[in-house]
């Protein structure tokens, strides 16, 4: 009886794991890290997308699309956020983005500036569609070569 009761635990608990490391679940969790990535908050979408890749190495093109398409929706937010509350204070990579326009956006997935970047671009209410373009370009380049690394 003890035997029994120890398995069936068991076997609720692995179920349990089974289901947060579904290949579903892991792809919504991916979703969730690449947004929130993209915003202010620091967390490592690379990392994320990586381990998903490592468990389910099968899911690599709706993997990259799921990064790369909460990453670019995460650097609209920051868009969203310059163009609502943009005021007289300059912003630090401000003059960068006026210069280069739209394609300056190719590098919004760097750590720290890229933030700065996607505010500078919705604060100077550069053509949005244009600058989630350019976004999505750079983050799935990024995303593409972290994803050769996790299945190399």
């Amino acid at each position: 009886m003890a035997n029994t009761l120890h398995e069936t635990g068991f076997y609720l608990y692995s179920s349990r794991v089974e289901t947060l490391l579904s290949p579903e679940t892991s792809l919504v969790s991916l979703f969730a890290a690449s947004f929130v990535a993209a915003t202010l908050i620091p967390l490592s979408s690379e990392a994320a997308l990586f381990a998903v890749l490592k468990m389910h190495g099968d899911l690599l093109w709706p993997a990259l699309a799921v990064a790369t398409l909460g990453n670019t929706l995460g650097g609209m937010s920051s868009y969203l956020i310059g163009r609502f509350i943009a005021s007289k204070k300059p912003l630090a990579q401000l003059e960068r983005v006026r210069r280069y326009g739209a394609p300056v956006m190719l590098f919004a997935w760097l750590p720290f500036a890229g933030d700065a970047l996607c505010v500078a671009a919705g604060w100077l209410k550069l053509n949005w569609i244009a600058a989630m373009l350019f976004q999505a370009i750079g983050r799935f380049v990024r995303y593409w070569l972290v994803s050769a690394g996790a299945l190399w």
